[in-house]
Order: C-alpha cells, then sequence, then structure tokens
C-alpha cells in the first residue's frame, strides 16, 4: 500500500515538473519570438533611417546672368539659373526633352544652396561671378545611389532612364557626386520634394508644444495631487474627484483633442495650429497622470516625517512644502517626465486642433503656425514619393531617441534622488 502511494506520489510530481518545463519552455518561446519581432522592426527601421540622413550631392558650377546684381533678384532666378548651369555642363545636349531630363537630376530645391552660399558671402558676394556649389540632387538619382534602383532593371518600370543613366555615371567618373550627412534634416522645415523635406521645423515645434505642456500641466497637477492627499477631508466630494480623475486617465486621447478644440478653438478663438493650443491640449490629457503619480509620491513619505514636524511647531502648509514635498519630489518628476513622454508620442489630438497643416518655416514662437513630429511622421507615411519612406523611417528614429532619453532621464532621477525608508 505505501509502495503504491509513493509512486501515486512521485508521478504527481513528475506531471508537475514536466508542467513546470513547458511552462519555462513557452515563456522563453515567447520572449525568443518578441526578441525576433523586435529585431526585425529595429532593423526595418534604422536602415532606412539612417539613409534619410544622408543626402546626395552633385557639383556644378554656378554662373550668374548679367542682370543678376542683387540678392533679391537672386533669389527670383535661382531656380533657372541653377538648371541653366547644370545644363552647361552638358554642351553636346541640345533637345528640348534631353534638356528636360538632364534637369531632373538636380533638385529643384538645388537653388537652396546656391542661395545661402550668395548670402554667406555678404558685401562683395555678387563680384564672384561664378562658384562651384554642391547641389541636392533629386529623389530619384537620391534613391539610385543609395541603392533603391539598379540599371539592370527593365527601363520602363525605373524613373531614371537609360540616358539619365549615362549622364549620372559620367558625373560620378568625374567625381562629381557624393553622399554627405543630412544636415537640413535637423535644421529646415517640411517641403514637398522629399530629399529638401526637414524634420528640423517639427522637432521645434514639439519643444515648444512640450514647454507649454509642462507649465500649464506640472504645477497644477501638482497643486491638485497635495491638496487632496494633505488637506481634502474624506468625503463624497472626494470620492468623486477621485474616481473622475482615474476615469480621465483611461480616456482615449481623442477626447481631449475634442475638448481642446471646442474650450481653445471655438470658445477662446485661440491660433489654430499654434504650440500653445497643442501644449495646453496635452496638457489635459498629462494631468491624471501627473495628479496621480503625485499622490502615489506623497502616500510613500512615512507619516513619521508629518508628525516631527508638527511636534517640532511646523503648520500644516509648512509641513508639506518644507518635508513632504521635497521627500516626493524624485517620484512627482518621475511621473512628470513619463507623463511628458507619453504626451510627445501623441497624434490624435493633435490632429483635431489643426496641426496637421504643411509647415514650411521652423516655428520661432508658441503662438506661430507649428506641426509635431508624430504628426510630420503621419504625412510623410502617407505621401506617396518613395523618398518619404526613409524620412519617415529617420523620424522614428529620432522620436525613439527622445522617448529613451526621456524615460531614461526618469529611471535615473528616481534611482539618484529616491529614499530609502
Amino acid at each position: 500500500m505505501d509502495a503504491q502511494i509513493e509512486q501515486k506520489v512521485a508521478a504527481r510530481l513528475a506531471r508537475r515538473h514536466r508542467a513546470e518545463k513547458r511552462f519555462k519552455l513557452y515563456g522563453l518561446s515567447a520572449v525568443a519570438v518578441a526578441l525576433v519581432l523586435l529585431c526585425f522592426l529595429l532593423y526595418h527601421l534604422i536602415v532606412p533611417g539612417v539613409s534619410g540622413l544622408q543626402r546626395t550631392e552633385i557639383l556644378t558650377t554656378i554662373t550668374l546672368p548679367e542682370q543678376v546684381q542683387d540678392l533679391k533678384t537672386f533669389r527670383r532666378k535661382s531656380y533657372l539659373i541653377v538648371k541653366q548651369s547644370f545644363r552647361a555642363e552638358f554642351p553636346d545636349v541640345t533637345e528640348k526633352l534631353e534638356k528636360k531630363a538632364l534637369s531632373k537630376l538636380v533638385s529643384s530645391m538645388a537653388s537652396r544652396d546656391a542661395i545661402a552660399v550668395w548670402e554667406a558671402a555678404g558685401e562683395g558676394a555678387f563680384d564672384v561671378r561664378s562658384r562651384e556649389l554642391w547641389v541636392m540632387a533629386s529623389d530619384e538619382v537620391d534613391m539610385f545611389f543609395k541603392g533603391r534602383g539598379t540599371a539592370a532593371e527593365a527601363e520602363d518600370t525605373r524613373p531614371l532612364k537609360d540616358q539619365q543613366l549615362r549622364w549620372l555615371k559620367r558625373l560620378n567618373d568625374e567625381g562629381k557626386i557624393r553622399t554627405v550627412f543630412n544636415w537640413n534634416f535637423f535644421q529646415g522645415g517640411d517641403s514637398r520634394e522629399p530629399e529638401a523635406a526637414g524634420f528640423g521645423g517639427s522637432i521645434v515645434g514639439s519643444l515648444l508644444t512640450m514647454l507649454v505642456c509642462l507649465l500649464a500641466s506640472f504645477p497644477i497637477g501638482v497643486a491638485s495631487a497635495v491638496y487632496l492627499e494633505e488637506f481634502s477631508k474624506k468625503g463624497k466630494i472626494r470620492d468623486i474627484i477621485e474616481v473622475n480623475i482615474n476615469n480621465l486617465a483611461a480616456v482615449p486621447s481623442i477626447v481631449f483633442g475634442l475638448l481642446g478644440l471646442a474650450v481653445y478653438l471655438n470658445f477662446f478663438g485661440m491660433p489654430r495650429s499654434a504650440p500653445l493650443v497643442g501644449g495646453l491640449t496635452l496638457a489635459l490629457m498629462s494631468l491624471p497622470t501627473i495628479i496621480i503619480t503625485t499622490r502615489v509620491a506623497l502616500q510613500a513619505v512615512p507619516d513619521a516625517i508629518r508628525q516631527a514636524a508638527m511636534g517640532l511647531g511646523a503648520s500644516p502648509l509648512q509641513v508639506v512644502w518644507h518635508h513632504v514635498l521635497p521627500l516626493a519630489m524624485p517620484g512627482v518628476m518621475t511621473g512628470t517626465i513619463l507623463g511628458m513622454a507619453r504626451a510627445i508620442g501623441e497624434t490624435a489630438p493633435l490632429l483635431l486642433i489643426g496641426m496637421v497643416a504643411f509647415i514650411v518655416d521652423v516655428p520661432e514662437s508658441i503662438t506661430q503656425a507649428a506641426t509635431v513630429m508624430p504628426v510630420q511622421i503621419y504625412i510623410w507615411a502617407s505621401s506617396p514619393e518613395a523618398g518619404f519612406v526613409e524620412k519617415t523611417a529617420a523620424g522614428i528614429l529620432v522620436l525613439i531617441i527622445l522617448l529613451l532619453i526621456m524615460n531614461a532621464a526618469a529611471i535615473y532621477l528616481r534611482r539618484k534622488y529616491e529614499h530609502k525608508w
């Protein structure tokens, strides 16, 4: 009898051990699948993203016509001047269609590079009538030299035709084509041309929007949390407020966009597509998160601190201001940073207040029209041109890096300044 019981117990233990091993195997398999998918995602972001941070340039000699004697005239005629100067590199091209195909090798925004050089020259700039300049290549040329197409493909299936490829080969053999880091991506605004589109305008727009969001949400959120946790009395009113705060933290972000549209734009008449309105809208969304995390940080401070301060004669306000709040500040800062990190990646509420506009210039104030990084990525992702694919990936990389920095800052502040009780 005892032997049978021992056999049954041993069999059950064996089944339990097998079940534990299977469970561990399932967990390891899930982790492995997640890592594979993550690597797949990062690969398809990093490869085109790094490519999007580069641009192809063509060396050409820009020669000014006699009638161009000042910067105003040069700006007005720069497009034709660059095109004609580039055509002059190929005097054997005389037919109209060939000239048109030749001009397509250079970006329609290449005149920006020429204008910048003559502007930087200062006084006496137009005494020099001819300069060698590296100008932007067109999107098709840029994609070709980044490996997005080959000459082996059928001519009718690729944007660059055989004659254009021969011209590019000649320029490349002469050392007149290069690929460099695209600084304009971090300095310029959006453009209809992929090779000239920049992310700088949306970066500045996001920073201005987050500044407004922080200034609006942090003091109100912390003050609300301090009142609810330290001064308010328990009762139905407090319970209703707490329930509503918890519910607002789970409300879809697009609802806050509708609220911002109704209140800030329609009622107060604030400027549409401005960081001021975007920041105030995101502040509404961030407030519940900041209030909840601040209350948790205040609850973590031992009551002995409060009792000791009161025993020394401190008033309730002095207890909170001089003792409780400073000790809770690491948790408050962590929650605020995490709330800002969530807000900076939001798109839906900003679409409703008009921050989806095409913005060429970099904003200089919180009342100017602007866009933000997630919206700019959305605009590029919906564009049909192939060049915007890598611009989208590059924008996503910049946004991910910024989010990682913010989350790392939150972890650092929490570990450095948190108190062990």
